[in-house]
């Protein structure tokens, strides 16, 4: 499971927590209709099978759901058939939650969709229970489509439901019907981590040891099974095994649970149980690594043994219950309850009860909060037992550190003032190096704000950063109790503190979310930021709190020193910060191409070198496109500059959609772009160049109101290690397959090699 798959899979999770109305998209059942005939095809020279060619009506027999016809009699070969209705579909697809075992998907002669290999007798192997999304073509309303099924498990067909939807749909909703295991697995999986800490800082107690590890193959089972874990991974067998891994783990776990319960009984009944689960655990999961049989043909039989285990579990369990402690007793109904919904899950699977979700999950819950609770109430009563053992100690801390905050606020109020001149002399000309050093304003702003403290005790106060809206955010604060008597934000449209002049203070009513007038003297300063594009812009306020400060107002180090001293740091750090905003725009325009906003050559140049040494030094891949406007030259003298640089914008904002964040996108001159792709592959770095190149085509180019039709581009590929010895080389290689490409007619996409 790779790190980008599981961001993938947390944005589109949060995208449906924060829009949870998505998730209910339209769809349609295809309930009705459905035919199926025993057998299989003969095909025809051209590998299509006869069956779909001829309509046949006296062959099919008319079918509920296409699942389990009768009259197997032990064969392993079934069509079925239907006609889809119409509707109104943008990306239609068919949904299917799951087959036994391996399928084909014919419509009008063609072959539009197969899961799992069928050999020459129509055969083939089990290759895992996923879902199924099979994108319709166009024009499939009234047509039959048509289902080669092959299965030599107990089941044979489509299981659970079959529906149309459009394909963002069927994503949102594969996710919400996931959610709630994962979530639940999530929570028990913080359960085991927290059951392994205290196993193993109580080496004595293996209950722990027992509960982590029913916990973590529950979890396990849970995101195994959800539908979801396809979209992490789309390696459905892989989850298949993990699924019957954690699934067969299950009655282990237990067992050895119970096992420590009842040690002073010697349960050699539920010694035995647990032994006999681990030996089918290993032998199952490793005779189907070897090949030796279908893993799902070890679920049957599995599921048999659980049913005549929990039987004895139960009986042994009844005998003794009443001697057990309330917390075992409460976790023992949490097993029953868990263990009660996997049996249902159990007939349904194997056609006992209709088909329908089992909320397994629940029951994983329900003990997970039982174990919580438990933790809780132990945790309780330690705390008492704690509280009581220090409330003499409290007593004497309490006496003693009342005597040393008196002690403390004497010095403070004796030291203040002198402590802030001298500390900012000396810290402030540090911060202005440090200062010097950042790379732009973000940098410089992070470095500021946590110097700020340090530049301004003994002074309470807080430093507000502009935001967006003219709003400014509070980011730091210092020096307060709670509640903090500042604002948590600033609106200039409201009007922003004016800056504090000498000789005076002066007094400010507070923005949002404060209504009433800070009694205390409040000292504001303004740090302004001078730019070439935008000017002088104030991007922080700094205020301070000089409450019990000026009670000398009239020393040396009275107010007026004070506020003269504060301002002249404050100008300095402005002035700091200019010019590196400045220095900023410079080095900003000296690698951007004003145009389109990309990248330009000069910067390419000097990161393509970079990229490669990289590359070679770690031997990873790195792969390049060079990709040519078709025929810009025509365009250019047909329609104009001004339509040109226009297409040129528009062509580079494809660009930025297309590829990866990690992937930099460079104009290289005229109508000539550049994309370097380290860690891709060639054959990654082909299906890159062919969807910018789809997708270029379909954007038309808009032109004040008017349509000038779409543009093509001509791509060169060219990659490392394939195509050249050093990854330098693949710059003059791309450019060799862009040439073979604009021979060949354009509009396509050529890979050197």
């Amino acid at each position: 499971m790779s790190l980008i798959s599981l961001l993938r899979l947390s944005s589109v999770l949060l995208l449906v927590f924060l829009m949870p109305a998505l998730a209910n998209g339209a769809s349609q059942p295809v309930t009705q209709g459905w035919e199926y005939r025993w057998g299989d095809s003969p095909f025809t020279s051209e590998g299509v099978p006869q069956w779909v060619l001829q309509d046949a009506p006296e062959k099919w027999t008319s079918i509920g759901f296409p699942s389990n016809p009768p009259g197997r009699e032990g064969r392993e070969n079934v069509w079925f058939r239907v006609t889809l209705p119409a509707g109104e579909w943008q990306e239609p697809v068919l949904y299917i939650f799951s087959v036994d075992l391996i399928v084909q998907v014919w419509v009008d002669g063609e072959k539009i969709y197969q899961y799992g290999e069928f050999d020459a007798e129509g055969r083939g192997r089990f290759e895992g229970w996923p879902w199924h999304e099979i994108f319709l073509p166009e024009g499939y309303e009234g047509k039959p489509v048509y289902f080669r099924v092959f299965s030599n498990y107990t089941d044979i067909g489509l299981w659970g439901e079959v529906s149309i939807m459009d394909h963002p749909d069927l994503v949102l909703y594969i996710l919400k019907n996931s959610l709630e295991a994962l979530a639940i697995a999530g929570f028990a999986t913080l359960i085991a981590l927290l059951a392994i800490i205290f196993a193993l800082l109580q080496t004595e107690k293996k209950t722990f040891a027992s509960i982590s590890l029913f916990t973590l193959a529950s979890a396990l089972m849970l995101v195994s099974e959800s539908q979801a874990s396809l979209l992490i991974a789309y390696q459905p067998l892989m989850w298949d095994y993990l699924a019957a891994g954690s699934y067969y783990m299950l009655p282990v776990a237990l067992a050895l649970l119970l096992e420590q319960w009842l040690t002073n009984h010697r349960p050699w009944l539920i010694n035995l149980i647990w032994k006999v689960h681990l030996v089918y655990l290993v032998g199952a999961l490793l005779g189907a690594l070897a090949g030796v049989f279908d893993l799902s043909s070890t679920f049957p039989p599995f599921d048999a043994l659980f049913l005549v285990s929990l039987v004895i579990i139960f009986a042994v369990v009844l005998r003794r219950i009443r001697r057990m402690l309330r917390e075992q007793q409460i976790l023992l109904l949490a097993f029953g309850i868990f263990c009660g919904l996997l049996i249902v899950d159990m007939a349904v699977a194997h056609g006992v009860l209709p088909w329908g979700r089992v909320p397994v999950s629940w029951g994983m819950l329900l003990f997970s909060l039982a174990v919580v609770v438990i933790s809780l109430w132990h945790y309780a009563g330690t705390q008492e037992a704690l509280k009581r053992l220090n409330v003499s100690l409290e007593e004497k801390v309490a006496e003693r550190t009342a005597k040393a905050e008196a002690l403390a606020r004497r010095e403070q109020a004796r030291v203040r003032m002198l402590t802030f001149e001298n500390e900012k002399n000396r810290i402030l000309g540090d911060v202005l190096t440090e200062l010097q050093d950042c790379l732009g304003l973000k940098q410089a702003f992070g470095l500021l704000v946590r110097a700020l403290p340090d530049i301004c005790s003994p002074l309470k106060g807080a430093f507000y950063q502009r935001g967006s809206s003219d709003r400014y955010d509070r980011v730091a604060v210092w020096g307060f109790s709670r509640p903090v008597p500042l604002p948590v934000l600033l609106d200039a449209r409201k009007g922003l503190p004016e800056p504090s002049r000498l000789p005076q203070l002066r007094q400010w009513h507070g923005a949002e979310g404060v209504d009433r007038e800070v009694e205390s003297a409040t000292l504001c300063f303004w740090v302004n930021v001078e730019s070439a594009s935008a000017g002088n812009v104030t991007e922080g306020i700094l205020l301070l709190e000089g409450d019990g400060v000026f009670d000398n107002a009239e020393s040396e180090y009275g107010s007026a020193r004070l506020l003269a001293a504060l301002d002249q740091a404050i100008q300095r750090i402005s002035i700091t910060l200019s010019s590196i905003a400045l220095r900023e725009e410079l080095q900003k325009f000296s690698y951007e191409d004003g145009l389109t906003g990309l990248k330009n050559r000069r910067y390419f140049d000097q990161l393509f070198e970079h990229e490669s040494a990289v590359a070679q030094r770690n031997d990873l891949p790195l792969s390049l496109l060079i990709i040519d406007i078709d025929h810009f030259k025509k365009f250019n003298d047909t329609h104009g500059h001004e339509a040109g640089d226009n297409a040129l914008k528009i062509v580079a904002g494809i660009l930025q959609k297309q590829f990866r964040e990690s992937d930099l996108v460079c104009r290289y001159g005229g109508e000539e772009f550049v994309v370097v792709m380290p860690g891709a592959t060639s054959e990654a770095a082909m299906d890159k160049a062919s969807q910018l190149s789809s997708a270029v085509r379909d954007v038309a180019i808009i032109h004040r109101e008017k349509d000038l039709g779409a543009l093509t581009v001509s791509v060169g590929v060219a990659s490392w290690p394939e195509s050249g010895e050093k990854p330098l080389q693949i710059l003059t290689l791309a450019d060799r397959a862009l040439y073979r490409a604009k021979e060949a007619g354009r509009n396509r996409v050529e890979v050197f090699g």
